[in-house]
């Protein structure tokens, strides 16, 4: 059962976050509300983390009671489960009160006109997403507790999935907020609260579900030491390369059709965001280009990939690509985008832009992620992420900003819909793997010097080995056995 200073917590969360999201639509609707909306979670779960978890959203509540009843991590028991939920509910209606009684003003909610797939869709998505992320970054038994992401990680699946979403009246992700917005709205209408609830717990389910499919060692036992020393199997590795490629280009089309403010920084964080919930298992790469990277260094940084891991890797990130490209057409009601130069852009300029800015983001890919002179424990995450926020504002005018051909022939695929598959997507590819092959290249020349002295290691973005991670949990279960 769950304690008062819990239930404390959860109420302070839920509230924060329910009343920044009622100011942020009533004052001036800012085209950065996602990120304050997001900033707000962040800074509760680092504040309330430890002391409830820092769920602040049923959804998540109930994806980890769902893990728990699968025997996985969590520890959170359906009666448990069914309190925080209360007061979650009970936070986000005295939260929308609260912004209401502010503004003396309210908002419905609900999808906008002829859009009800559409925001089911959003819906489900990205409550998934930001499920996900939460048992990769604060559940999975190799990361509970054991990093400084995770708040970061949470808290920016808003701004990846709310600017796309907020345009075709979904973007709650939270039956709480859902809740809370109805009901002080309830003049002008109730009841889509409870739709928007059921496509968010629906979310919830199938991010229980993919947790277990990538972290099946999770689930394997009480011997938290065999579980966490396990090695991720192809299965997972290939199931988390689809599945971060999927919220990406997905982000992508739904930011653009969207013509979401924030542009190329909701996709950085979808990037970022799943880098962080999938690095340790399949290396997180999400696109042909970083994988090519990290083969050519083999042997020098990494132990090389055998080629046809590789082939398998691009291969899914490519059908991940696809099928988001199809997944955000679907949304938009068959609408989808072109790849090329746009009015007044040249062909030469689109593509020494893709060289240079995927050459920027395999090179930091390689430099924060495999280099263990330069690696980084914490900070790879958004490092890598950024690169999208730089080569998406900075080219993203001239042609797009690719930076990864999962996503231009993602989006030639859907193209399919308006006329055929374009081919343009073969000269993006192109640039960016060359622009892989040039960072491989310089990496060497800036770091490899060192690497040579060393043996190459496993590539996985952890800073614990698996060999450490058993010794910890081996010492942490002497203690314990001591103190009983």
């Amino acid at each position: 059962m769950a304690t008062k200073a819990e239930l404390v917590g959860e109420f302070v969360g839920t509230f924060l976050l329910v009343f920044t999201v009622g100011c942020n639509v009533l004052s001036n609707k800012s085209a950065f509300g996602a990120v304050s909306i997001a900033a707000v979670l962040m800074v509760a779960i680092y504040a309330l983390g430890g002391v409830s978890g820092a769920n602040f959203n049923p959804a998540v509540s109930v994806a980890l009671a769902i893990t728990n009843s699968m025997k996985g991590p969590g520890g959170m028991d359906w009666g448990k489960c069914i309190q925080y939920v209360g007061v979650q509910v009970l936070a986000g209606i005295v939260g929308a009160f609260s912004y209401a009684l502010l503004f003396w003003n309210a908002f419905n909610l609900g999808p906008v006109k002829g859009a009800v797939l559409p925001a089911a869709l959003c819906e489900i998505l990205y409550t998934f997403m930001l499920c996900f992320v939460v048992l990769n970054v604060a559940v999975a038994r190799k990361h509970a507790g054991n990093n400084d992401y995770y708040g970061l990680a949470i808290g920016f699946v808003i701004i990846a999935g709310g600017p796309g979403a907020g345009a075709l009246g979904a973007g709650c992700f939270n039956p709480a907020v859902a809740i809370g917005i109805d009901t002080s709205s309830a003049g002008l209408g109730f009841g889509w609260c409870l739709a928007y609830t059921i496509f968010e717990l629906v979310g919830a389910a199938l991010a229980a579900v993919m947790f277990k499919v990538v972290r099946p060692g999770d689930f394997k036992g009480s011997d938290r030491s065999d579980i966490v020393a396990a090695a991720p199997t192809q299965a997972s590795k290939l199931v988390a390369e689809f599945l971060g490629t999927f919220i990406l280009v997905l982000t992508v089309g739904l930011t653009v059709l969207g013509a979401a403010p924030t542009g190329a920084f909701s996709i950085a964080a979808a990037l970022m965001c799943m880098i962080y919930a999938l690095g340790d298992i399949s290396g997180a790469h999400f696109n042909p280009a970083v994988t090519l990277a990290i083969f050519l260094t083999g042997d020098t940084f990494t132990k090389r990939q055998k080629p046809a891991e590789v082939g398998l890797y691009m291969l899914v990130q490519i059908a991940g690509g696809i099928v988001a490209a199809f997944t955000y057409a679907l949304i938009h009601g068959g609408k989808t985008f072109p790849l090329g130069p746009t009015p007044g852009h040249t062909w030469h300029q689109v593509l020494i832009g893709e060289v240079a800015f995927t050459f920027t983001l395999c090179f930091v890919v390689l430099c924060t992620a495999v280099s263990s002179q330069t690696k980084s424990g914490t900070m790879f995450g958004l490092a890598i992420g950024s690169c999208v926020t730089v080569g998406g504002f900075a080219i993203g005018s001239i042609g797009g900003g690719c930076l990864n051909p999962a996503v231009a022939i993602g989006i030639a695929s859907s193209q399919i819909l308006v006329g055929g598959f374009s081919s343009k997507a073969l000269y993006y590819s192109a640039a960016e793997f060359l622009a892989a092959a040039l960072a491989a290249g310089v990496i060497k020349a800036t770091h490899g010097s060192k690497a040579a002295a060393q043996p190459p290691q496993e590539h996985h973005f952890n800073h614990l080995s698996n060999e450490e991670d058993a010794l910890r949990l081996q010492v942490e279960r002497d203690l314990k056995q001591a103190q009983a």
